[in-house]
C-alpha cells in the first residue's frame, strides 16, 4: 500500500513537471516565455529595435575631401601674385616711412613684453609655492626638499624677470618715440 501510494505521487509529480516544460515551449518565437530572464529579453528588445531603427547619415572628415583644391578653381579664385608685388611688399616692410614696417615693429615689441610677463607671472607664482612650502624651524626644514637656497635662486630669477620686463616696456616707449620723430600716424603703433 506504500508503495503504491509512492509510485503515484511520483507519476503525479512526473506528470505535472512535462506539462509545465511542454507548456513553455509551446509559446511562439516573437512572444518570450514567462518568466524569463530579463536580460535575454532587454537583448531581443534591442535587436528589435536595431533592425527598425534608421541607417546612420554619413559623417565626412577631412579624408573625404581631396588635400588641394583643383587648379581650374585655384586660378579662378586669385590670381598669382606678380614678382613685382612681392618686390614692393617687401620693401614696405624695410622703408621706415611705412606703415607696415612700423606695426610689424610694434607687434614684435608687444609679443616680447607679453611673453617676459607670462614668464614673471610663472616665476612670481614658483616662488610663492616655494615661500609656503619652506619651513624657517631648522628641524623642520631638515625634513623637507626645499631649502632656502631654492628660494633665493628663486628670487633671483624673479628679479632678472623684472628688469626684462622694464626693458621691454622701455623699448616699446622708445619705439613710439621713434615712430614720433620720422612722423608717422600715431594708429600705427596700435
Amino acid at each position: 500500500m506504500r508503495l503504491i501510494r509512492l509510485l503515484g505521487t511520483t507519476a503525479l509529480l512526473v506528470l505535472g513537471s512535462a506539462a509545465a516544460l511542454a507548456q513553455t515551449t509551446q509559446t511562439t518565437p516573437n512572444t518570450p516565455p514567462q518568466g524569463s530572464d530579463p536580460l535575454a529579453e532587454a537583448a531581443r528588445k534591442a535587436r528589435a529595435e536595431q533592425q527598425t531603427a534608421p541607417k546612420p547619415k554619413k559623417v565626412f572628415t577631412n579624408e573625404d575631401f581631396p588635400a588641394t583644391p583643383p587648379p581650374a578653381t585655384a586660378d579662378a579664385k586669385s590670381p598669382a601674385p606678380s614678382a613685382d608685388a612681392a618686390a614692393e611688399d617687401a620693401a614696405a616692410d624695410n622703408d621706415p616711412k611705412s606703415e607696415a614696417y612700423w606695426r610689424k615693429k610694434f607687434a614684435k615689441a608687444r609679443a616680447n613684453l607679453a611673453r617676459s610677463e607670462k614668464e614673471l607671472e610663472v616665476l612670481q607664482r614658483d616662488l610663492n609655492k616655494n615661500e609656503v612650502q619652506y619651513y624657517p624651524n631648522p628641524q623642520e626644514a631638515l625634513m623637507q626638499q626645499y631649502t632656502r637656497q631654492d628660494i633665493n635662486k628663486d628670487r633671483s630669477k624673479l628679479d632678472a624677470k623684472k628688469q626684462e620686463v622694464e626693458a621691454n616696456k622701455k623699448a616699446l616707449s622708445d619705439l613710439e618715440d621713434d615712430l614720433r620723430k620720422a612722423g608717422g600716424d600715431p594708429g600705427w603703433a596700435r
